[in-house]
């Protein structure tokens, strides 16, 4: 029987973890869950899973979780604990954003198998989370439908065996927008993913392609792959996941239907392999595969995020940090779509990088880089009253 945290399970992934383990009880233990502000949900899922610990991170509503048998941690803290603590084997990090890190980096000290969604995890602290996994008992397995499928593809080969690592991307609802349309789309359009259903802040980042970005860089850390051979597919059907060429001119795909419940699965389960309940994909019913280059003029983040990663140190999370600022600020209205990736620009501008940063050096670049983006978007927003 395995152990397992979900760190985030409130979410997008969590919640299709859990439907996973909901069919696999015989094989896996939900030990802890942890969610942000939906109380009302974590309890349901604690009611139906009964797990030893549960996690609040806004400190302020611990309380309506009194009525739980589990034991309640809250806040950062509560988070961290739960990724090192005795007795799980498997630690889900599902978080959004640079939250992710701590418990990562906790999670590999501590010997656990992390079955990784938070790519800001890699990221902010690429460097840094792959020395905590050679130097520990601790493993990494991608959760994201592209990363996990590299990893399916790559398994049991040698690195020196890769030309290159292919990442698709839908598109996003804009794809075929123009440059002008992209001006004036509204938050309610940008969180109409053809394809995927997400969290809204990874929904905004496919829109903009910044999830992409970032899925660059978390490439790039997890498979040892230099940046230069990682290249973006627009792949609209969502069918093929990922490809990695070998020095042969082989290619190997990933493919499967577009269900997230399935590379969670793989991740749980990895090395071994289980029957699925999701679709079978049935590729004369799919028709054609498709898929362009990205227009990097329409959709500037991704470059943004080639930039950072090829500058590394800090910069990366300074991108991470900005886009995390700007997103909230397009939802609420406050800035245009097209103002995403000029406040990013702006605050890696500013910045003034660090080589190899420690920890503590990171999470001042990540405040710091905070900082800038909200005196940006004021800036901003002000010259056009």
């Amino acid at each position: 029987m395995q152990h397992v945290a979900i760190l985030g399970s409130t979410g997008s992934i969590g919640t299709n973890a859990l439907d996973v383990l909901r069919r696999m009880r015989d094989r896996f233990s939900v030990c802890a869950l942890t969610a942000q502000q939906n109380v009302d949900l974590l309890k349901r899922q604690a009611g139906e899973f009964a797990p030893d610990t549960v996690v609040i991170g806004d400190r302020g509503l611990a309380k309506q979780l009194g009525s739980l048998k589990a034991e309640v941690l809250t806040g950062p803290q509560g988070l961290e604990t739960v990724a090192a603590m005795d007795g799980i084997d498997i630690v889900l990090n599902a978080l959004v954003g640079a939250a992710g890190l701590m418990p990562t980096l906790k999670a590999l000290e501590a010997g656990k198998r992390v079955a990784l969604a938070n790519k800001e995890s890699l990221v902010l602290g690429g460097e840094l989370v792959m020395d905590r996994a050679r130097k520990g008992d601790g493993s990494l397995i991608p959760v994201d439908s592209e990363h996990n499928a590299i990893f399916q593809c790559l398994d049991g080969r040698r690195p020196e065996s890769v030309k290159r690592i292919i990442l698709t991307a839908s598109g996003g609802p804009f794809y075929a927008f123009s440059a002008e349309e992209l001006r004036t789309v509204s938050p309610q359009q940008a969180l109409s993913h053809p394809t995927w259903e997400m969290g809204q802040k990874v929904t905004i980042d496919s829109a903009t392609l910044m999830n992409k970005g970032l899925e660059i860089i978390e490439a790039h850390w997890l498979f040892g792959i230099p940046l230069s051979r990682i290249d973006v597919l627009i792949h609209q059907q969502s069918i093929v996941h990922s490809l990695v060429e070998f020095v042969d001119n082989n290619l190997l795909a990933q493919l499967s239907v577009p269900d997230m419940r399935l590379p969670i699965q793989h991740a749980l389960t990895y090395p071994s392999r289980t029957p699925s309940a999701q679709g079978t994909l049935d590729l004369a019913s799919v028709g054609a595969l498709t898929f362009q280059q990205p227009d990097p003029v329409k959709f500037p983040c991704l470059q943004l995020a080639r930039q950072a990663a090829e500058l590394s140190g800090t910069m990366p999370a300074v991108l991470n940090a900005a886009n995390e600022v700007a997103v909230p600020e397009f939802l609420r209205g406050q800035i245009r779509f097209t103002d995403i990736p000029e406040v990013i620009q702006e605050t890696m501008a500013r910045h003034r990088l660090i080589p190899h940063p420690d920890l503590q050096q990171l999470q001042e670049a990540d405040l710091e880089a905070r900082r800038t983006a909200k005196a940006e978007i004021k800036r901003m927003t002000q010259g056009r009253k």
